[in-house]
């Protein structure tokens, strides 16, 4: 059986994977609030722990692994999404939801085992939140009920975060009925026009970190294998998972590893609105960027470093994806074609995608070129082939290249011929006029795709 190590930031350090059951590999992933579309940032979970989920499922058998990420569709967000835009709250959850599920798919991500509602959880949640009550590690205020972080001692040992840190990255809200400013929101109150459910404390609605907790326990048990997540969810959400959980259910051992991959920035800035630089995962598909090359530019950097997501490596990743395509010269004969055993010893470690794709470059055999890419949850298409319809758009393209120079609006005619340098096409401007031919690596999703 392959041996497969993974980094556990609870010890920092890699280790032998070792599951509690091997006939039921579990594994936890937060997954997303469904009040807008996806960004390439929540992409990137998405995409990391879809490649862990097929190799577990490759080394363990696919009926032994259970993979759970949640959806919240529960939060102020959520409210004040309603609020502005005037549609009730679940018709916003529900086509958002849709959304999210289209668009991962597109990144060729498989559905999890399962993807459960905060909404369907609430009656366990109030079941957790009642156990911290009991044991002392939580208390009702003013409709509210709040964890004690005083009651558990190793609060902050798994961020490794002193106490003023974890109010500055908690961005601590002082309340009168907190006993400490530290402690955090396990159920708040609700007016008329805000969710809210009936509860010992009077009628509310969950907090955040709660959700997570007794979701995990109602599908995976109190002790399971594995909990993922974005390393921007270290602090607070998983050091209060960890601690509402172990004091719930004291001699558990929640999450034995845990994983978070890095921040996700583009273009060398960090995502942002007013830089112009934030993406959705529709707003690249739209622009005729395919997902499996979305996908691949997700994994190029290793999951636990930060990743820039640029233009160069979108176009890399496409060149990339048409040589492998290249090699594969009948895919339909490959469809349970399986992967070299180098390719999986360079995944088994630390889910190292970089270390594999290389072995992958090296590849050349077609059917074990299409088992590592099927591995990867990249179509085997073979590389394209030209059309009438693509032919008639390059001499279109190129057409309005060479009017764009002669009135001498070069910034257009340098558009028109990024576009279709990122296509795969090859442009020489001669005294005869411009000449083109295309290239191995050519793609006519990106034809007209400017900018």
């Amino acid at each position: 059986m392959t041996e497969i190590t993974l980094y556990n930031t609870r010890t920092r350090t890699k280790e032998p994977f070792v599951p509690l059951d091997a006939s039921n590999v579990r594994m936890y992933v937060c997954g997303p609030t469904v009040y807008d579309r996806a960004h390439i940032g929540n992409a990137r979970p998405v995409v990391v722990f879809d490649t862990l989920f097929r190799l577990l499922r490759h080394v363990y058998g696919e009926d032994h692994v259970t993979y759970v990420r949640n959806i919240t569709d529960v939060d102020d967000k959520i409210n004040a999404r309603a609020a502005e835009s005037g549609r009730p709250i679940g018709e916003i959850t529900a086509e958002t939801a849709r959304w999210f599920e289209e668009d991962m798919s597109a990144l060729g991500a498989l559905p999890p085992s399962h993807e459960p509602r905060a909404t369907a959880y609430v009656a366990e949640m109030i079941a957790m939140i009642e156990a911290l009550i009991a044991r002392g590690h939580a208390y009702a205020a003013e409709g509210h009920v709040l964890f004690a972080v005083a009651s558990y001692p190793d609060y902050g040992k798994f961020s490794h975060r002193s106490l003023d840190e974890m109010q500055a990255g908690a961005r601590v809200e002082v309340a009168p009925y907190k006993r400490d400013p530290m402690d955090f929101v396990l159920w708040k109150p609700s007016d008329a026009a805000t969710p809210g459910w009936p509860s010992p404390w009077g009628r509310g609605r969950p907090g955040w970190h709660i959700e997570c907790s007794a979701m995990s326990e109602a599908l995976l048990g109190r002790s399971f294998d594995i909990h993922g997540g974005g390393i921007d969810l270290l602090f607070p959400h998983h050091e209060n998972e960890i601690a509402q959980s172990l004091c719930a259910h004291p001699g558990s051992t929640f999450a034995n590893v845990w994983m978070h991959n890095g921040f996700l920035n583009v273009e060398g800035e960090k995502m942002s609105k007013s830089l112009g630089n934030f993406f959705t995962v529709r707003d690249l598909l739209d622009r005729g960027i395919p997902g499996e090359v979305i996908r691949l530019v997700l994994l190029s950097t290793h999951y636990r470093q930060p990743i820039d997501f640029t233009y160069n490596r979108i176009e890399e990743a496409r060149r990339r994806l048409a040589r492998w395509r290249g090699r594969i010269k009948t895919p339909a004969t490959h469809r349970d074609a399986a992967p070299t055993t180098e390719f999986l010893d360079a995944l088994s470690d630390d889910l190292n995608v970089v270390s594999a794709l290389s072995v992958l470059d090296q590849t050349v055999y077609d059917a074990e070129v299409a088992g590592c890419l099927k591995f990867l949850g990249v179509p085997l298409r073979p590389k394209s082939s030209i059309t009438a319809l693509d032919q008639q758009v390059i001499v279109d393209l190129i057409g309005r290249r060479d009017a764009a120079k002669k009135l001498r609006d070069f910034e257009s005619a340098d558009k028109i011929r990024t576009s279709l340098v990122r296509a795969g096409i090859e442009i020489r401007d001669t005294p005869e006029g411009t000449k083109w031919e295309l290239t191995e690596y050519f793609e006519p999703s990106w034809l007209g795709v400017v900018g």
